[in-house]
């Protein structure tokens, strides 16, 4: 049982699978490995934290949760596993976010007679007529973020709910993203839907909850682990390392040198210049794309491709605010531009064990910046002072109350869909699947999607039964970015995907149709599979 952080560390160990990266995706893939059997190590970059940007970062008893994340999946398999490696810790939480926007707070998502009435009869009668224009004539070559989402909410609300926040998360013009992020992020949104559903409810006709039929909405509740997500990471390491797994703390990535048919010679690389080697038959890399190409031996011929990939980097600020509670959001979103901030979290609305003051309130203000550029270079105390002025700005607290803050940092948060971003994807990955069929690639950074958890998760649970298999069996790349990202429908409601089935020796494992059905659940419509039918199934 082995632990190896900021350890005494030299020479090699010999695995049957080196992962790189402790997130959600390196630590579901090194939990299932070991029981199967398989020896795996681990290196993560981090010297405290595990989980990655699902990690709970704890400053004075306080803890903050990087990002939000509400433990919900429509995969049972998901869910299954969660229970497995945290099965006593989960609390059920309200769920509650709100837009906040020149004063005002509007439901999220946006409830058509709410929004017209906070904006005014002026400004609600120049949205219907964009809407109803763009309906009529909508923009026929979409290209970007603000075509796909003038056409589907006219040009005016576009600019007011859309283009402000967007280009806040992302540091660049909505004319220059890809429709890609439009499409999976908000594709179900629709402001008929939202009239419609505003006409109910005034009538007292929507009164029963969504069943994932109708029209997409928020789940009312969500599970939550009482400490935090990085609860359930730190789970898993103990579960992967009791399992007889090595997870190496404080070593980044220096190079992957292919080993022929032998495998993998990975080098990792501590900040004090301490280096352990891991060989290896299989390796995962939960690595940004970006990152891995360039540490790769030899180099692949779309090192070039790769190195244009960008990412988003986001750091928090949080703020303690005497005060039992100042909004019962779990986050509020800022399309404010008077202001920085893209979103406010309410950290006791996570889970209140998180707050350990009942008289004080703790609060966590989301800037989205570029690793190095003004913001990320601030100093702490720069950054809360900002905070602090920015709540006053909005309203939402008081300065004289703030009695303390820390800041959180978090490098490549977000992988960037800019309009170049799919070819170059395409193209390492074609490679790397042709010429290193045992390097694996998951999780949000890996594979340069925007993945939730559960689907970063589902990445290394297929990756594992492909090594397992010893071949491909099932195409990773076909999980869906986001399959249902407002959280329609019921937890664990898509059936699991059932243990491998096999056929004969020679013909080896196959894809049952139960199989493809359950992988259906987790993918687009574009991309679902059909069971091979070129193999006998036992």
């Amino acid at each position: 049982m082995t632990n190896l952080n900021n350890a005494n560390l030299a020479g090699e160990l010999d695995v049957d699978v080196a992962i790189i990266g402790a997130g959600p995706a390196g630590l579901t893939a090194g939990y299932l490995l070991t029981k199967q059997g398989k020896s795996v190590a681990i290196i993560e970059k981090d010297e405290t934290y595990v989980g990655g940007i699902s990690r709970t970062v704890e400053h004075e008893g306080y803890r903050f949760d990087i990002g939000g994340h509400r433990f919900f999946s429509k995969s049972q398999q998901v869910v299954d596993l969660w229970n497995e490696i945290l099965p006593d810790d989960f609390i059920q939480r309200p769920r509650m976010s709100r837009i906040y926007y020149e004063g005002k707070f509007y439901s999220y998502p946006l409830r058509a007679f709410e929004a017209l009435g906070n904006l005014g009869i002026w400004r609600s009668t120049a949205c219907m007529v964009s809407y109803l224009r763009y309906k009529l004539f909508p923009i026929a070559e979409v290209k970007s973020f603000e075509d796909w989402t003038t056409n589907q909410f006219g040009h005016k609300l576009y600019s007011i709910f859309f283009k402000t926040y967007t280009e806040k998360v992302w540091g660049m013009p909505c004319d220059e993203m890809s429709s890609d992020w439009a499409a999976q992020r908000i594709k179900g949104l629709s402001l008929w839907s939202a009239v419609i559903d505003g006409l109910k409810r005034s009538m007292g006709l929507n009164k029963i909850p969504n069943d994932g039929q109708a029209a997409k909405t928020l789940l009312e509740t969500f599970r939550y682990p009482r400490l935090g997500p990085g609860m359930m990471w730190d789970a898993a390491r103990d579960k992967v390392i009791a399992a007889g797994g090595t997870v190496i703390m404080g070593h980044g990535l220096e190079q992957l040198a292919s080993d022929g048919e032998n495998g993998w010679r990975m080098t990792a690389t501590a900040k004090d210049g301490r280096k352990i080697v891991v060989k290896a038959k299989d390796t995962i890399s939960s690595a940004p794309m970006r990152e891995l190409a360039a540490r790769l031996h030899p180099l692949p011929d779309t090192t070039w491709n790769a190195s244009k990939l960008k990412y988003r980097d986001f750091l928090t600020v949080a703020l303690k605010i005497r005060s039992e509670d100042l909004f019962p959001d779990n986050w509020i979103y800022i399309h404010d531009d008077k202001v920085q901030v893209g979103r406010v979290q309410n950290f006791r609305s996570w889970s209140p064990e998180m707050v350990p003051d009942e008289g004080v309130a703790c609060v966590g203000l989301e800037y989205f910046c570029f690793e190095n550029d003004g913001l990320w270079s601030s100093s702490d105390d720069d950054l809360i002072a900002l905070a602090t002025e920015e709540m006053e700005i909005l309203g939402l607290c008081d300065p004289k109350d703030v009695i303390g803050g820390a800041v959180v940092r978090q490098e490549k948060a977000y992988p960037v869909y800019d309009e170049d971003y799919s070819a170059n994807v395409e193209a390492m990955r074609d490679e790397l699947e042709e010429k290193h069929p045992t390097l694996h690639l998951v999780g949000r950074n890996g594979m340069h999607r925007y993945n939730n958890q559960d689907h970063a998760m589902m990445t290394a649970m297929l990756t594992t039964e492909n090594i397992i298999a010893g071949e491909r069996i099932y195409d990773t790349w076909c999980v869906n970015e986001d399959a249902e990202y407002h959280e329609a429908g019921n937890e664990g409601a898509e059936k699991a995907i059932p243990a491998r089935e096999t056929s004969d020796e020679a013909a080896g494992p196959a894809i049952s149709a139960d199989q493809a059905a359950a992988l259906n659940s987790l993918m687009p419509v574009p991309e679902r599979i059909k069971p091979k039918d070129d193999r006998k199934v036992a």
